[in-house]
């Protein structure tokens, strides 16, 4: 709180960027976390709330008639635009925020003093709900060629992978150890996923300390042993994701490349995905896109062009369709890395991993692959994200475009994933946000070190605790689709509207055919419960007559299972609610109030029939991949 001198602004402006209706007026609030906006002009109360740490710049705009405006950019693309009254308010608030934005030690990220009102031993629940080693018993590891080895128990192998690591039984320690000293950074090739089917496996590492001529026999004995981990190929490939000139220029400072020559049986090849400068810029650029108030059609898409935001994130898509064509239809083992193997390395093996496992494609299976591919194996969510003052050259939108990646996935394959795009937004927002433990720190040692697991809350149980909203309505099941075969066509990519611009009200539909269908499906299993709880009441409504106190027990049992109250569809026509005196409706001037009740039940499930036919309209037409988001 000592950074914030202006607690309270009123008479504060927010400006619509897309729309010309009048500017809201309200109160700004600065807290310890949040900068929140109460619109005093609308009619309902109104707030609007920012994280701090989701601020990525604030920027003070020239004078106009209406004030001083401040202009607020958020790491989730929001963007806020307020005019202030007075300079002095407007200054004061300019230097809290920069400051509450850029933290400069991790202890003051929001995950440290976060507080859900949770026991200790559900927060350790929490942190052990994604257990990696389960996820690779469950791909039949350790086995005949694989072991789950704690060699790096202490980081003496690489400071930047976790403690246990999966490599070829055939590699020994010595081997483990000399080729880390021929790896940049120490990043063996470890086992990323195993294909079971064929026991094809795709790995990861960084590049080799080659230069022009270096070689090292324990490296080349490492890549022989993941090759005859799989007795089936003759060959594996090796996958460099960086342009070729790239890795040239690389072997000026003595790294490089794998030498073909010097390892047997590899069939080498370049990707072409380019650095984290260059996805920097290109977001850029697309924001800018985004951010024009009135674009013609002609200067969106040549903006969008000239961004190169698509092409990139069809790179990333090519190169997880490569992997896992090369796993699944040649049978082949893959090794992937970039220059230090935790950008594109960790785009490309988790894009494979979900085109070939449906696992992944569940809740729980995209979190262990989070949590496996990104957070376990050294992605630097803390430079990434900017979310200590450090280097801006070192954040990049490296996460970002893996969760694009998805959900371009999804828009070709509907039916495929058990969670929806709120799911992806959700998981997006907290990387930024710093209120869970998960993305903080660089690797599993800092997190071990910033003491993350005994301080900070798990984001997983979180999510989970949201399932019913955040799940996919179209979805069909584990098994209904296996392997994906994405079209990487350019015309296959869209613009992700529903990221890039969600915070804009004249933007789009705010609801999305999925959103409406989900709410639907909701609105039905509750006037489902309606009617049972209501059909349980109805034969004890005033009680049996005397005549007829034997046969009740039966009669109500028989109304349960009548086609009548279970399937009111089945009738061209409303048949009369049956009394508890075994009349009909029809036959007596008062019905009491459960039988209205019930009558009215009974009307809404004959709206559900039609609801039911939409819904089964809305399945055929996903699976035959015609579906359309609005």
């Amino acid at each position: 709180m000592e950074h914030i001198t202006t607690p309270k602004v009123e008479n504060v402006k927010l400006l619509d960027r897309y729309t010309n209706r009048k500017a809201a007026n309200g109160t700004l609030y600065l807290t310890a976390t949040h900068l929140i906006y109460v619109d005093a002009s609308a009619e309902v109360r109104k707030e609007t709330w920012i994280l701090h740490h989701h601020i990525a710049t604030v920027e003070k705009l020239p004078l106009t008639t209406a004030g001083y405006p401040l202009l607020i950019h958020c790491k989730n693309f929001h963007v806020a635009h307020f005019v202030i009254g007075q300079e002095r308010d407007c200054h004061e608030v300019y230097t809290s925020l920069l400051k509450l934005s850029q933290p400069v030690k991790p202890e003051e990220l929001y995950a440290f003093s976060y507080n859900p009102k949770m026991s200790k031993e559900n927060r350790e629940i929490g942190w052990k709900l994604i257990d990696l080693k389960v996820d690779y018993q469950r791909m039949g590891i350790p086995n005949d060629y694989w072991e789950i080895t704690d060699v790096n128990k202490d980081y003496e192998v690489c400071n930047t992978y976790p403690p246990e690591i999966v490599v070829p039984r055939a590699a020994n320690k010595a081997v483990v150890i000399g080729s880390s000293r021929f790896r940049s950074r120490g990043r063996i090739p470890v086992l990323s996923y195993l294909y079971k089917e064929n026991n094809a496996a795709i790995c990861r590492c960084s590049q080799p300390l080659s230069g022009f001529s270096a070689r090292c026999l324990e490296d080349e004995q490492m890549l022989q042993a993941i090759r005859e981990a799989n007795p089936g190929s003759p060959f594996m490939y090796v996958v460099d994701t960086r342009p070729k000139l790239n890795a040239m220029a690389n072997r000026a400072a003595g790294k490089g490349y794998e030498n073909e020559d010097n390892y047997d049986n590899i069939r080498f090849k370049f990707i072409g995905i380019e650095n984290i400068h260059v996805m920097r810029n290109s977001l850029q650029k697309l924001l800018e896109v985004c951010e024009t108030k009135s674009p013609s059609m002609s200067d969106f898409l040549t903006g969008l062009e000239n961004s190169g935001w698509l092409r990139h994130i069809k790179a990333v898509m090519d190169a997880g369709v490569f992997l896992a064509k090369a796993v699944k239809d040649e049978k082949a083992s893959v090794l992937v890395h970039c220059s230090d193997g935790w950008d594109r390395t960790a785009q490309v093996c988790s894009v494979a991993s979900l085109l070939l496992d449906p696992f992944y494609r569940t809740f729980k299976g995209f979190m262990v692959l989070i949590e496996k591919e990104w957070i376990a194996m050294g992605h630097k969510f803390s430079h990434r994200c900017g979310h200590l003052d450090g280097d801006p050259k070192e954040v990049s939108p490296v996460f970002t475009q893996f969760v694009e990646c998805v959900w371009q996935l999804m828009q070709q394959f509907p039916c495929t994933f058990e969670f929806n795009e709120r799911f992806l937004l959700e998981i997006h927002d907290h990387v930024y946000s710093c209120q869970f433990g998960n993305f903080l720190g660089t690797c599993h040692k800092e997190r071990e070190d910033l003491k993350i697991f005994e301080k900070t809350h798990s984001l997983w149980p979180f999510l989970l605790q949201k399932k019913q909203e955040l799940r996919n309505p179209l979805y069909r099941g584990f098994t209904a689709y296996k392997e994906l075969q994405p079209n990487t066509l350019p015309f296959s990519f869209q613009f992700w509207c529903g990221m890039y611009n969600r915070f804009d009200k004249g933007m789009h539909p705010k609801q999305c055919v999925l959103d409406h269908l989900l709410s639907c499906m909701s609105q039905k299993m509750k006037l489902e419960d309606n009617a049972s709880e209501l059909e349980n009441k109805l034969p004890f409504l005033d009680g049996p007559l005397p005549s007829e106190a034997c046969s009740l027990p039966k009669a109500g049992y028989a109304a349960s299972k009548t086609p009548m109250l279970n399937t009111p569809q089945g009738y061209e026509v409303e048949p009369p609610p049956v009394l508890s005196n075994g009349a009909s409706a029809g036959d007596v001037d008062v019905t009491s109030d459960v039988d209205r009740k019930h009558k009215e039940n009974l009307l809404h499930h004959q709206g559900l029939h039609d609801l039911n036919d939409a819904v089964d309209g809305l399945d055929s037409k996903a699976k035959d991949g015609k579906l359309q988001h609005h």
